[in-house]
């Protein structure tokens, strides 16, 4: 992992040898405080670490208070253009995400980061390919290049004002864009990444371009931070972020499911077992990977490494646990039993 900057956010920190955090973000109306409390709470019960809200009035801002009052993960407010939105948010957050080039002039940008300050929060640098400054797509086009071009010049002026607890984030819809931008700051800056495939997608769609882009960056040790950003409903996005951070075994949160594609020697209805499995086993938080097997051939043997799972004989279904088998039971028994072993069975 490349070594970052650490950063404090609320009761986190990132950056260093700290975990990588899982963010998302409030799709409600900010000023709606029960709608966004409510969202957040589902949000921290589905391993949310970090989670951000628009702010684009002063409404949203005054909001901010009561919200904070009623989570347990760090709140970042997200503004853009008006200056005062940030000095009305900073006493009740834990971080800002601005890009310091549409607050103002410097005089604003000044205050903005004298309230950072005094409150103890740092600021996200959020540069977004879709929104670079006219000078500097003139200059160097839409390329990873300009990003980074722009990240240096927001960094200098957070610096200019003697501030360095930043976070800098480089997105685009384009999954190597990204890649290549988030590399490139990496060789010159120290400060901590928040990684993101912007606009991503539907759930399918985004959940796959997310994982290719966040899943190389993470591998080569780029990143603090990720947010998986879905058209759906937030939770998906939480999802799926911890199903990057496990299969690169760089968290460990929840089960892990390993089953075959089924093929001619496939008995039973695996696709159907394998799906009730996954449904039953979503609000498991221990780590444990589960096998679902279809034949002999991909059962105990294939998959002994995994905790617990099942392989389907022609007519009988063989639960095993570290590729011993503990239970021969009926296919349509099968789901029950192992649920009851995962959870009545030793840990």
């Amino acid at each position: 992992m490349k070594k970052t900057k650490v950063v404090r956010i609320g009761n986190k920190l990132i950056g260093g040898n700290n975990p990588i955090l899982v963010q998302s973000m409030c799709n409600t109306k900010t000023y709606d405080v029960k709608s966004t409390i409510k969202q957040i709470q589902e949000l921290e019960k589905a391993g949310c670490e970090i989670i951000r809200v628009a702010v684009p009035d002063e409404k949203s801002a005054r909001a901010l208070k009561e919200i904070k009052e009623n989570i347990n993960i760090p709140l970042v407010a997200d503004i853009h253009f008006d200056y005062k939105l940030a000095l009305d948010s900073a006493p009740y957050i834990d971080k800002l995400r601005i890009n310091p080039g549409n607050i103002g002039d410097e005089g604003k940008i000044k205050q903005v980061v004298e309230a950072a300050k005094k409150y103890s929060l740092p600021i996200r640098i959020g540069v977004n390919l879709g929104s670079l400054e006219k000078d500097i797509e003139d200059k160097y086009g839409r390329t990873a290049k300009a990003m980074v071009e722009s990240a240096r010049k927001h960094i200098g002026l957070l610096e200019k004002n003697d501030f360095k607890d930043i976070v800098v984030s480089l997105k685009s819809s384009d999954v190597n864009m990204t890649i290549e931008a988030c590399r490139l700051f990496a060789k010159e800056f120290d400060y901590p990444q928040h990684l993101g495939i912007t606009e991503a997608g539907t759930v399918l769609s985004g959940s796959i371009k997310s994982a290719m882009g966040l899943g190389i960056l993470l591998n080569e040790g780029i990143g603090s931070t990720i947010r998986v950003s879905l058209t759906a409903d937030p939770v998906e996005e939480v999802k799926t972020a911890y199903e990057i951070l496990t299969h690169l075994n760089l968290r460990k949160f929840g089960r892990t499911i390993i089953s075959c594609p089924t093929c001619a020697r496939t008995h039973g209805n695996l696709i159907k077992i394998a799906e009730e499995i996954e449904e039953k086993t979503k609000e498991l938080k221990k780590p444990i990977n589960i096998a679902i097997m279809g034949c002999e051939v991909n059962g105990p043997g294939e998959a002994k490494h995994a905790d617990i799972g099942v392989a389907l004989g022609e007519k009988y279904g063989f639960v095993f646990k570290k590729g011993e088998v503990v239970k021969k039971v009926e296919h349509k028994d099968v789901v029950n039993e192992l649920i009851k072993e995962i959870e009545y069975g030793e840990d």
